[in-house]
């Protein structure tokens, strides 16, 4: 295979993110036919795995800095700059690797939504967004990505709007957005400084001073409320089950990445170097966020509610490894601070491909039975043996059990952490053994979710006629 020289990656992944445009709009004709919303899915699956490509020949040619293009669009008397760097590339290649095996996917499974022509539109136009923000070298470029990603992902969640429930869900997420969207805004104004440079190259060389705890703040609401950060998760619980399970794999095991991508641009890359006490709110609202976002799913017994509860819990991992990151970072010991960052980047690959792997499960048996309540959903192993085998993997990926991805990633969290005694300053070197022990914890939990005490013998199902269906998208 021919990786692309850094010329011409920049081209070819905006010519991407313009396709995935036509294709939003070609949606739109396209789900009235039986086979238009099946063409949508595999185009996108394909230029999904195109875009792993460039940005792998993009990481290839690393030490030569990025390859950016500029178009004559932006900000009044301003351009559009988009290219790959180091970070973006590897973030690209996590996503899209992630988006195309869902695309995959939504082959087969999205041809029995119940409004297609309300899905398949937006469903391009979400993974362009989504790739827009990796792929912004401005602040401009950034936040139109970031909200044509949240908007697109918003008109995916009420998309089945006879449902309150779904109304209301599309109502929290679309502020929980829209917040977030202006804290982020406020952030990158602070970063440009008086002299109004929004490229992330002159916002990096103006180095703004005495900004920094303030955008570290409004980093952590802006990314944070996309991410699923404690007390800012309240709308995955809801919009997760409102969505088509392929986009719950995609807002949950995706979606989410790119807003961990947010914080990490602009925190660890255009805030300058950080101070020792910028990892102390970081580490506290990730250990409460991996905590309760455990303890809230131990309680759930809706499927897709649980899974959405247990993406909380991840997230509080991965702001625990890059809380320790800005740690030991600020305090000079680089070997430790890479294995943090490791560790978290790591977490952030390994959870877009098993939490996107039990959303597709969870919809494989949500199709098959009609039910999200695990209370009425026994035996499925003998009517759904492929099926139930994949779930089992990403169930003991998400509990981190060995040898799966999700223990090694943790476990390499739970290495920086006991690197924690070499940081000079008491508090830090404090907090973090207590983080670690809440880790410990919510690891443990993760793995006591007790089975259904009912209907654990039989099927219960409200739509028998589709077991078939979904068993064939599996086995």
């Amino acid at each position: 295979m021919s990786l692309p020289s850094p010329s011409s990656s920049s081209q070819l992944a905006a010519a991407s993110v313009g396709l995935l445009l036509i294709l939003a709009v070609l949606g739109i004709f396209a789900a009235r036919r039986p086979w238009g919303s099946r063409l949508i899915y595999a185009a996108c699956m394909l230029i999904c795995s195109a875009l792993v490509i460039i940005a792998l020949g993009a990481l290839r040619t690393a030490g030569s800095g990025p390859e950016a293009i500029e178009l004559a669009v932006g900000l009044p008397l301003g351009r559009t700059v988009l290219g790959f760097d180091p970070l973006s590339a590897a973030f690209a290649i996590i996503v899209n690797v992630a988006t195309a095996i869902v695309s995959g996917y939504a082959i087969g499974y999205g041809a029995h939504t119940r409004e297609p022509q309300r899905v398949v539109p937006f469903y391009p136009a979400f993974i362009a967004g989504m790739n827009l923000v990796l792929l912004a070298q401005d602040a401009f470029s950034f936040l139109v990505g970031w909200e044509f990603m949240s908007l697109a992902s918003w008109a995916l969640v009420v998309s089945e709007d006879a449902s309150s429930d779904n109304r209301r869900a599309g109502l929290i997420y679309l502020i929980m957005a829209t917040g977030g969207a202006l804290t982020l805004l406020l952030a990158f104004g602070l970063l440009a400084g008086p002299e109004g440079g929004y490229a992330f190259e002159q916002i990096r060389r103006a180095a703004a001073s005495g900004v920094g705890p303030i955008v570290l703040i409004l980093a952590l609401v802006g990314a944070g409320s996309k991410a699923g950060l404690v007390p800012l998760h309240a709308w995955l619980p809801l919009a997760h089950p409102a969505a088509p399970s392929h986009v719950s794999a995609l807002m949950s095991g995706v979606m989410t990445k790119v807003a961990v991508y947010g914080f990490v641009r602009i925190i660890f890359d255009l805030s300058g170097p950080p101070s020792w006490w910028w990892s102390v709110p970081v580490l506290l609202i990730a250990g409460i966020t991996a905590l309760l976002g455990v303890l809230y799913a131990l309680m759930e017994h809706d499927l897709k509610r649980l899974l959405a509860y247990h993406t909380v819990e991840n997230i509080g991992i991965i702001f625990i490894g890059l809380g320790l990151a800005l740690a030991f970072e600020a305090s000079g010991l680089g070997a430790a601070a890479a294995l943090a960052l490791s560790a978290a980047i790591f977490h952030v690959f390994n959870h877009s491909l098993f939490k996107s792997l039990l959303f597709l499960g969870s919809g494989a048996v949500l199709n098959a039975t009609g039910q999200r309540d695990m209370e009425h959903l026994g035996g499925l192993i003998h009517r759904m043996p492929v099926t139930a085998l994949a779930f089992l993997a990403g169930c003991i990926a998400i509990s981190a059990l060995p040898p799966f991805n999700g223990f090694v990633s943790e476990w390499l969290t739970f290495q920086a952490i006991l690197m924690s005694p070499q940081l000079p300053h008491w508090v830090p070197r404090l907090l973090v053994p207590a983080i670690g022990a809440t880790l410990a914890c919510s690891a443990a939990l993760s793995s006591l979710r007790s089975p259904p005490n009912r209907g654990c013998g039989s099927l219960r199902s409200t739509r028998p006629a589709a077991r078939t269906t979904a068993h064939s998208y599996w086995s």
